[in-house]
Formats: structure tokens, sequence, C-alpha cells
């Protein structure tokens, strides 16, 4: 690639610390050093030396207005706030999907405040799989050599439970290696978690493991994929992290992320595996209990800024 990556970052809800941490970002001399930047977000956020994305030309850092409130209360979970999210969310989907940038950094946004806009889902991860018109796509998760796949998201632990089936779990197994490829692994070594304590112990911690992991794994392995597992979930991510392994495939949200947070040290990032562009995301939420105050942390969200630009060139080298 001769040129920088051009990146999309969405300032996320208005009222948590996503555009404190996203302006944070742009003044980041390691930013700036290596990629090119727009912006999304309310106007009334631009700093006067920002300038208003222009037409027909490309600055290195520029603006995209999209639609906001007159005004917000920061700390607070309000309708029109997920309204703004929303708008930016969509203007930065269509930027990366007719390839104005070469990828879309999204900061967090509060699912309740989306709720409340009209859109009653799981999160972005949703969104944007609906809108790119796909139905495989599914968040990864990374930290150092640790990454982790979902089979299911934000969901009550029951509900996930529940739908954990064999054909879900080897399309996942599928997914996760295709996505590894893209991301530069000639042959992924995955790792299934399992569901019960000590992967059910055969039989005697529950059955699932058995009745609908194993064959998962059985199914994958004789198509050509290297999967171990379902393997005790209390030492799978830590053997994965110690280089066994390139990825887990994990059965719920809070057995991923336990894991990666505990990893991350500010490093932690989020891709969505299945769209037709690159995703990336921070792992943290809209904190805010402490939005406003100037005292968040942009490091997570300039280091998925590093590494999404990072991966652009990697595609980009080895297309």
């Amino acid at each position: 690639m001769n040129r920088r990556p051009r990146l999309a970052l969405t300032l996320g809800d208005p009222a948590g610390i996503g555009p404190e941490i996203a302006l944070a970002a742009l003044r980041d001399p390691r930013v700036r050093a290596t990629l090119e930047l727009e912006l999304i977000g309310p106007d009334r956020l631009r700093p006067a030396d920002v300038p208003l994305a222009p037409a027909g030309r490309r600055e290195p850092f520029c603006w995209h207005a999209t639609w906001a409130p007159a005004s917000w209360s920061m700390g607070e979970v309000q309708a029109d706030c997920g309204r703004s999210a929303l708008a930016a969310l969509r203007a930065g989907h269509e930027l990366a999907l007719t390839r104005e940038v070469d990828a879309l950094v999204t900061a967090p946004v509060s699912k309740e405040a989306l709720h409340l806009a009209g859109e009653r889902v799981e999160g972005q991860t949703e969104l944007l799989g609906r809108w790119c018109g796909v139905t495989r796509y599914e968040m990864l998760a990374v930290a150092g050599e640790l990454r982790v796949l979902l089979l299911t998201r934000h969901l009550p632990l029951r509900a996930a439970i529940d739908s954990i089936t064999t054909v879900r779990v080897l399309d996942h197994l599928h997914l996760f290696h295709e996505s590894l490829v893209r991301l530069g692994f000639a042959r992924p070594r995955l790792a299934l978690a399992g569901l019960n304590p000590h992967a059910g112990e055969h039989g005697v911690l529950g059955r699932e493991d058995d009745e609908l992991l194993l064959p998962a794994v059985e199914a994958a392995c004789a198509a050509g994929l290297d999967v171990s597992g379902p393997l005790s979930p209390d030492t799978v991510f830590l053997q994965a992290s110690r280089g066994r392994f390139d990825g887990v495939l994990a059965l719920y949200h809070d057995q991923a992320f336990i894991p990666v947070k505990l990893l991350s040290d500010d490093g932690g990032v989020t891709v969505l595996a299945g769209l037709p562009y690159l995703r990336v995301s921070p792992v943290h939420g809209t904190a805010f209990d402490i939005a406003g105050r100037g005292v968040a942390s942009a490091e997570n969200l300039i280091q998925a800024l590093l590494r999404a630009a990072a991966w652009v060139r990697e595609r980009s080298d080895s297309a």
C-alpha cells in the first residue's frame, strides 16, 4: 500500500465518552503519522481547526456532520442521543461500503438509547449486518495473542445456552477459520470452549458438550479445519493467549470478554467478521459515569485505529 490508510471514526453516543476520546485520538501523534481520519458525528463537537469533509477532494483529517439533538445531558441515556449515534453509524457504514474509506472504527453506543430511538437491537453489530445485507457475521475480540469469536452476543445467559446447536457451532467454526485467513493466518488453529465445567467430563457434569459441541468439532475437522475441543473453558483461553491456538470460539458473551478484558491492557479490540468491509471497535462501553469529566483514556480507541490501519495494510499487501 503506497498511501496511508483512510479510516472513518464514528463518535458513538454523544452523552458518553466517545466524543472526547475520539478528539483525543485525532490529536495523537501516532494516529496522525499513521493514517487519515474522517470523524463522524454532531457538528457542534467539531474543533475549529478540523474542516468539514469537502466535496470532491480528500483532506487527511476532516469531519462529517450528522444529525444531532439541539442539546443533551452528559452521562444520561436519551432517545435523541441514540438517534444521533444511529445517524453517525449509518454514515460511517455508507463510507465503508462504498470504499470511500478503507475501514470503519466505531466508538461505543448505549443499547438502551438505541432502543429508545426505535432500534431494538443487540447493538452496532446487528445493525451493520442488516445494513450490509448479510446474515452470517459475528463479533471477533482480540487482545494480544488471544482471538475469540462469539457464538452468541448480548443475550441473557439462559437464552444464549438455549440457542446453542451443532449446526450453529459448525457454521461459526467455518466463519472463524475464514476470518483468520483474511487476517493473515494460512491455516488457523482453532479451539472450541466447552459449556460445562471441564467440558462436561464426558457427561458427568452435563451432556451438552458431548451431544452438541463434539459433533460440530468432528464435522469441522472432516471438512479440513484444524479444530480442537470442546476444551475446558477454565484453561483454553490461557492456552490460546500463550500461542497454542490462533483462536477460540466462545459460547456466550462473558465467557469471551472476561479473558479478553483481563488481557487487553487498553489494547483489546473487536472486529466484525463476515462484513464486506473491515470494522473495528474498542472493547469498552460509553462509561456514562465519567463522561464529560475529561478523565477517560483514549488509548483503547487509539489502539483500535492503529490496529485497523495495520490490518488494512496487510490486506492490501496480500491482495
